[in-house]
């Protein structure tokens, strides 16, 4: 039961565009595989995935097979890569499920092997090999190539469908770094040729290089943050066209349940830190850092109410902020306040979010709390 006055929206019709916007844009012959790790980036994996489904996409990426298993539970037929590989143990729900594991190492592939063996599957597994062009996380090095593609092209149970690897700054567009991941990448992909594999699909690009890099798509490419509504700031030359008219998906509401008047240097919040410097009017917020709402926007922060801004006064606490309403006319209990959102003339963004706490728009969207309800809405 959820009856405090805190939840966002999440507007699948909005999603579903955004996804048609990323897809115009590519053009046929690359594959968008849409991302929606992290409970979709926060906006809840199940509805995403069935709202992206029926809005068209043809793939969907997630993080781990927990994540799959529950998208395909939920009855979502469209491939789902499973873009970190696996856990020992986690074999058979993979195969059960019909998902598509990525494979680094020839411990992944052997893994696979007994399970189709134990199954008695009748036809090969197809797999994605990331490759580490850069990123010192997860894959299999140039020099360790050839070996891992001389396993996989001798193996009976294992079929090398894609192809993959990820870049680490691709938003900056003169990027030394991201020339060289895709110089590496190219690289990789003549290793394959020489061990007789050609995978059907090769995808490096991540968000900002689907939107500003067509020359690395090849034919799949994994969006992500802009399914949700907001572009990567890119640098460098030709950074200012580097944007997609996409929208946020997200919403994140609350309700006044408090009104304080209080007189000048009166202080507000933990620490005292703030003081009255008029005589002001208070409205108490039922959200806090508990909520993900960060406790850094206690300085600068602002939020919406009757489509005027309204600044942050002391300290996010855990449960409540407290926000400024003395020029905003006839405030009242129970006003519906946007932390995320737009009005006709005024608007905060996960990135404004973003900027002052010092992070990026995915741990805003990805930190909002579980016991902030989804509501999903046209």
């Amino acid at each position: 039961m959820h009856t405090r006055p805190n939840w966002a929206e999440i507007s699948l019709s909005t999603l579903a565009e955004n996804y048609r916007v990323i897809a115009r844009h590519l053009g046929p012959g690359v594959t968008p595989c849409c991302v929606i790790k992290c409970d979709a980036y926060g906006h809840g994996v199940i509805e995403t995935a069935r709202a992206l489904e029926e809005a068209g996409a043809l793939w969907l990426g997630v993080t781990s097979a927990e994540e799959g298993v529950a998208v395909r539970e939920a009855g979502v037929k469209l491939p789902i890569l499973v873009m970190t590989g696996f856990w020992r143990g986690e074999e058979e729900a993979l195969l059960r499920h019909d998902l598509i594991p990525a494979v680094a190492t020839a411990e992944h592939v052997e893994a696979l092997e007994r399970e189709v063996a134990t199954l008695g599957l009748q036809r090969k597994v197809p797999v994605h090999l990331k490759i580490d062009t850069g990123m010192a996380r997860l894959g299999v090095s140039l020099e360790e190539l050839p070996a891992l593609a001389a396993r996989i092209a001798s193996s009976r149970a294992v079929e090398l469908q894609g192809v993959f690897s990820h870049f680490s700054e691709s938003e900056i567009l003169d990027s030394p770094a991201a020339a060289k991941q895709r110089e590496d990448f190219n690289h990789a992909l003549q290793v394959l040729a020489a061990a007789g594999l050609r995978p059907r699909y090769r995808h490096l690009a991540n968000t900002a290089a689907t939107i500003a890099r067509p020359d690395t798509w090849n034919n799949m490419v994994r969006p992500g943050i802009a399914l949700y509504g907001y572009n990567l700031k890119c640098e460098g030359p030709g950074a200012d066209q580097a944007v997609l008219p996409v929208r946020p998906v997200l919403t994140w509401k609350t309700r006044v349940i408090a009104l304080r008047d209080i007189a000048p240097g009166t202080p507000v919040g933990y620490s005292q830190r703030w003081h009255a410097a008029r005589p002001t009017r208070l409205a108490v917020i039922p959200v806090g850092y508990g909520d993900g709402f960060s406790r850094h926007l206690s300085k600068g922060g602002r939020v919406i109410l009757r489509d005027s801004y309204a600044p942050i006064t002391g300290n996010v606490s855990m449960d409540l902020t407290m926000i400024d309403v003395t020029d905003i006319p006839n405030v009242m209990i129970g006003d519906e306040v946007l932390l995320i959102g737009s009005s006709p003339h005024c608007a905060v963004g996960a990135d404004e979010h973003a900027r002052l706490a010092g992070t990026i728009v995915y741990e805003i969207l990805c930190g909002l709390s579980p016991r902030v309800p989804r509501v999903y809405v046209e």
